[in-house]
């Protein structure tokens, strides 16, 4: 295995994330962490996979990669990735001491859960416009939350988050 990072001209900007301001050093830093535990997980299941660390929008980004004959398909459905990257997180928030927002991408899962989850929100929005009503989403993750009020928010309505922990979701709204 291997770990590839790719690092802005400028390691010490600083990236606006929530209400706290943490620097591309540190977040290299928590991605070499993930890199670690993932590499060991990795390991422990004789998992074929190359890890590539980036820095994107404020967040730590693995892409665990492999050729077309790798065995790492076994662990690249959506589902079992997002099980994979609460792991990864609890791991980095344990060995750092602080807040991990992390994302992990095994084999173009992150893809696919991304045209999955277009769909549904196209699909809301149909709905927002045929009937003039809001509706409800099914609960998700904040990475999701923010791709899906991108997408309403293009489609010209109006969405917020509504619910606390694992119930937050969205409600996409006609404009007023």
């Amino acid at each position: 295995m291997s770990d590839q990072i790719e690092t802005p001209e400028n390691p010490e900007e600083e990236t606006e994330t929530g209400a706290t301001k943490t620097s591309i050093k540190d977040l290299e830093e928590e991605g070499e962490v993930a890199a670690d535990y993932l590499e060991e997980l990795l390991d422990i299941f004789d998992l074929d996979g190359d890890i590539n660390i980036d820095v994107r929008q404020g967040r730590a980004y693995l892409e665990v990669t492999a050729d077309e004959e790798s065995n790492l398909r076994l662990v690249s459905h959506p589902d079992t990735v997002e099980a994979l990257q609460e792991l990864t997180r609890i791991a980095v928030q344990t060995k750092t001491q602080s807040f991990s927002r992390l994302i992990i991408d095994i084999a173009g899962s992150r893809q696919v859960r991304l045209d999955a989850l277009t769909k549904v929100v196209n699909k809301v929005i149909d709905k927002v416009k045929d009937t003039n009503t809001s509706v409800a989403m099914k609960p998700m993750s904040s990475y999701e939350r923010k791709i899906a009020h991108d997408l309403i928010a293009e489609a010209g309505l109006i969405s917020q988050s509504e619910g606390e922990g694992k119930e937050r979701h969205i409600v996409a709204k006609p404009t007023e």
